[in-house]
């Protein structure tokens, strides 16, 4: 048959659609632990946010326009001809050993003295905490975060059957007689806590910092109920005063996970992260990384390495720096223009994000359609906890946004905000309670700062 004969023969007729009978035949197979599988907020809202009329201010997108792209477009180029038969093999779990050297010169920043040996490369960060999660949680232990604490962080550990207990925050951090407080109560509860999970450093979604003079307590307090420390550091070479504090793992390192990153250093695609662990926590590590990868990309691996060793990465980072303060900046002078009164805010140092919390009877994951509506998304601080709070919370991202566009963004946001207001007080009022947060305190009357941290 020719293809013209084959194009001329009748098409069958579409068969209608019909739903099957069971949505998910498979839904009895799965384990136990499925359950507790469910969609992220914050991914959620990436399809409505990435429409171009859509100022989103809701994702945590590293801006990469500072990076010189046709150097990192020569630099693979390089290692594909001089080293492919190795960049594109399988390689070790544990990580490529000049990057683990390279890992440690990075980490010493933060006062750390590390061995490569010590250092296990992972697909990003999220990769290492879930893996050290899979090792030191089974179902019905308790894992201790932060309130709020990263979406990443609470859906790894809801997957594995753990249970979050929130910790409060305010302008200074974790606080430590909250921390003491809510280990106390697990153990006279008979509660196993298996983790204390923190973001010391220009929190997320928070936006504050741990004080220098908590992080020695905080150490302690864990040592004295035997709980391991996991700290997730993405964010600590990104303050904006070039300001570096010393990590909660150069104070005890054998009591400490160190969580790192160049997602945020550099570039997010290439997903290489690491885990600092104490020697034997390490050995788990690779043993795990071997079931769950086999072993991280080395290609990738091989692009950072080269990128740490033939660029001025530091001086890449403080350009970073610099981008990421000034739209903070642009996003702090909209806050205090166009919020309607009653809002409070943190002020970072450093990273991403900065805390909203609106007025009592404003519930934001409510609002989030009809703001999405108005052309400008937000993350709900509802997804940043476990425990239903956070309905009067905001996290706001500059990191991605031009300062115009932060400053447009902020703009239909407070008309979204003085709308929701003005219904709230058309109805007489909402019943909506006021659901905990990260505090501050007053300084002016439209402009709640949280203080500066040490």
């Amino acid at each position: 048959m020719t293809e013209n004969s084959a194009a001329a023969q009748p098409c069958s007729p579409a068969q209608p659609y019909s739903a099957p009978a069971v949505l998910d035949p498979h839904r009895a197979r799965y384990a136990a632990r499925t359950a507790g599988m469910t969609a992220s907020e914050i991914r959620a809202l990436f399809s409505v946010a990435s429409r171009p009329e859509v100022v989103s201010l809701a994702g945590g997108m590293p801006n990469l326009a500072a990076l010189p792209l046709q150097s990192l477009a020569e630099l693979t180029a390089r290692i594909i001809e001089e080293d492919g038969l190795t960049a594109l093999q399988y390689a070790s779990a544990h990580g490529s050993p000049l990057l683990r050297e390279q890992i440690c010169d990075v980490t010493a920043l933060e006062g750390i003295a590390a061995h490569p040996d010590d250092v296990v490369v992972t697909v990003g960060s999220q990769m290492g905490l879930d893996l050290v999660t899979r090792l030191f949680c089974d179902p019905g232990d308790v894992v201790v975060a932060e309130g709020p604490s990263y979406v990443g962080a609470l859906g790894s550990f809801t997957a594995y059957q753990a249970r979050v207990v929130h910790v409060a925050m305010d302008g200074h951090g974790l606080v430590p007689e909250a921390l003491r407080a809510a280990l106390r109560q697990a153990a006279d509860a008979g509660q196993r806590v298996k983790l204390l999970y923190t973001i010391p450093n220009f929190h997320n979604p928070a936006g504050v910092t741990l004080a220098v003079g908590r992080r020695a307590e905080i150490l302690e307090i864990c040592r004295a109920y035997d709980v391991l420390v996991v700290e997730d550091n993405p964010y600590g070479l990104l303050g904006f005063d070039g300001q570096t504090y010393p990590a909660l793992r150069s104070l005890d390192p054998d009591n400490v996970v160190y969580l790192g990153s160049f997602s945020k250093t550099f570039a997010s695609g290439l997903r290489v992260g690491w885990v600092l662990a104490p020697s034997g926590v390490r050995e788990k590590l690779v043993l795990a990384t071997e079931s769950a990868t086999l072993c991280p990309p080395t290609l990738n691996q091989a692009i950072v390495s080269r990128y740490l060793a033939t660029h001025d990465w530091q001086g890449r980072i403080e350009s970073f720096r610099e981008t990421y303060r000034e739209r903070r900046d642009a996003m702090l002078s909209a806050l205090e223009r166009y919020l309607p009164p009653g809002c409070t805010w943190t002020t970072p140092d450093g990273g991403f994000y900065v805390w909203v919390t609106v007025p009592e009877g404003v519930d934001t994951k409510a609002m989030l359609p009809r703001a999405v509506a108005a052309q400008v998304a937000y993350a709900s601080g509802t997804g940043f906890h476990t425990d239903g709070s956070g309905g009067r919370q905001i996290r706001l991202s500059y990191c991605y946004p031009e300062p115009d566009r932060i400053r447009e963004g902020v703009r239909r946001l407070a008309g979204v905000l003085e709308a929701e207001l003005a219904a709230g007080r058309d109805a007489g009022g909402n019943t909506g309670r006021a659901l905990a947060g990260v505090g501050a305190h007053p300084a002016r009357a439209r402009c709640v700062p949280a203080p500066e941290v040490a």
